[in-house]
């Protein structure tokens, strides 16, 4: 599977990293998915058919900003 590496900024506290991970967790075929709150670093391990545009996508409608 695909792994996607960014950076999420503007998060903080445990309600943003629920949010993020709740979008990310919306996209089909998300195989694994680990962010730091306090660095924010994301990793995401995903399907072919999901990119990671979609990916920033999704984390940047649920209102945060990625690199």
């Amino acid at each position: 599977m695909p792994t996607t590496t960014l950076t999420i900024t503007g998060m903080q506290s445990d309600e943003c990293l629920r949010t993020v991970m709740n979008a990310i967790q919306d996209l089909p075929h998300i195989g694994y998915a680990e962010v730091s709150l306090e660095t924010g670093a994301a990793e995401i391990e995903h399907g072919s058919l999901v990119s990671e545009g979609d990916i920033r996508a999704a984390i940047e409608d649920a209102g945060f900003q990625t690199r």
